[in-house]
């Protein structure tokens, strides 16, 4: 598939009936203000029935003007870059003859319905608004932010997404047909959500090609479960450590958790970086990485509560003392390309390649060339043009080195039973949790 989409992400996207569009806006929040006026001067929101269905119907037509007039354009590359990657999905689904694709729960709820999506960001803000919370400068600042955030975050995750996906289907039709090693539900899994329960770093995909196997971890190096202060002061690490788009190993590999070594994960094969604005090279982000002080569980737990406290203090409409600022130190700001740098300096793969959707400067490509760092640009959403990432994936492909084993049905069903019980993801790692417990007594 090699669809074109044109067009890229944050602009703003204004564009000359904007002053038009704040009239709309404008006009249709006095007109949801005298109607709540008539039917709720409290402001209890109770509503039912028709004045429920009234109440909504003029609040959402509030929010997609607001929406129309802050990001308009934006918000019509997003729906193109939906549909390209809705299409790829589906034809990775087909192609590999999978049950779906599983996302994460933001993105999925941006996926099927943008504009739905970005009415929820306004939520609170709008609510604080109509109550008299806060005021329309206000509500204009706070929710043109969220929107803007909402928006960036999800079209990098779409492109992303849909790299990641054309790449598997291109790893099938180059190198397959590949299997599925793990998971072993028929899904493709981009979220990690509940993954690292365990205390382990499981991949989102591991496959074989033939004879050979490789294991795919998109965003990896995260948080692992902890019990305890001891737990936690252990797994800190995995909490800052800088996270690349994809992590490639060679073979089968179920756990990249290496607690004590630096870095605390296994070592990959091959790094993955996707960016999709025009300009990510002049970007910049602060990261604090080992600066971040590690905490205790106690302490841990104590600024749950506070956040908790902090958030309902409002709603329940009670005062609430201060919650004391606890500065941690700051990090360090690096520009895009110093930090995929810095990616190649600490985990130390075998190869790093940037894929850009624009073309990227030739100085850039060159500066980064120079410490290691290969850049494929002006992908666009061609799937063709990642056939040189893809062969760079295989080559990582490393011979299989499992046993094959057959089980009955019955043993079969108890297992899925302890793994729904457990919250245990694969079979293998059921099986080992089986045998620790039993060691362990």
């Amino acid at each position: 598939m090699g669809r074109r989409v044109r067009g890229g992400g944050g602009g703003g996207g204004r564009d000359g009936g904007a002053k038009d569009r704040v009239g709309v806006w404008l006009e249709r929040l006095e007109k949801l203000q005298a109607f709540l006026e008539r039917h709720d001067p409290e402001r209890r929101f109770r509503f039912s029935g028709r004045l429920r269905e009234r109440f909504e119907r003029l609040a959402d037509s509030v929010k997609d003007a607001f929406i129309d007039e802050t990001v308009r354009e934006d918000l019509r590359v997003s729906l193109r870059w939906v549909r390209v990657f809705r299409a790829t999905a589906d034809e990775a689904v087909r192609e590999l003859g999978l049950r779906g694709v599983s996302l994460p729960r933001e993105f999925k709820s941006f996926v099927e319905d943008p504009r739905a999506h970005l009415r929820k960001k306004l939520f609170n803000y709008f609510y604080d608004l109509l109550r008299g919370k806060i005021t329309l400068d206000i509500f204009v600042e706070k929710g043109r932010a969220a929107l803007t955030t909402s928006l960036k975050t999800n079209m990098r995750s779409i492109y992303q997404y849909w790299c990641f996906l054309s790449m598997v289907t291109m790893l099938n039709r180059r190198y397959g047909p590949i299997k599925i090693v793990y998971p072993e539900h028929g899904y493709i899994p981009l979220d990690r959500w509940g993954k690292q329960r365990t205390q382990s770093i499981p991949p989102n995909l591991s496959i074989t090609l033939g004879e050979r196997a490789l294991s795919l971890f998109i965003e990896a190096p995260r948080p692992i479960g902890w019990g305890d202060t001891r737990d936690l002061r252990r797994a800190w690490s995995l909490y800052t450590s800088l996270r690349p788009d994809l992590l490639v190993y060679g073979g089968v590999v179920l756990d990249i958790v290496r607690l004590g070594s630096e870095p605390p994960i296994l070592k990959p094969d091959l790094i993955i970086e996707f960016k999709e604005l025009p300009d990510w090279y002049k970007r910049a982000r602060e990261v604090k990485g080992p600066l971040a002080r590690p905490l205790s569980a106690e302490e841990w737990r104590s600024r749950w509560i506070e956040g908790l406290w902090t958030g309902l203090a409002d709603i329940l409409g009670v005062k609430r003392a201060e919650v004391a600022e606890r500065v941690t130190p700051r990090g360090v700001r690096l520009r895009e390309t110093q930090l995929v740098a810095l990616y190649k300096k600490i985990y130390e793969p075998k190869e790093l390649l940037v894929v850009s959707r624009t073309r990227t400067p030739k100085e850039v490509k060159k500066d980064l060339r120079d410490v290691g760092i290969t850049v494929i640009d002006n992908v666009g959403f061609r799937v063709e043009r990642l056939s040189n990432v893809v062969d760079s994936i295989a080559k990582f492909a490393e011979p299989i080195e499992t046993v094959t084993i057959t089980l009955s049905g019955e043993t079969l069903h108890l297992l899925h039973r302890y793994m729904s019980i457990r919250n245990i993801q694969s079979f293998e790692d059921a099986i080992k949790d089986l045998l620790r417990r039993a060691l362990s007594t």
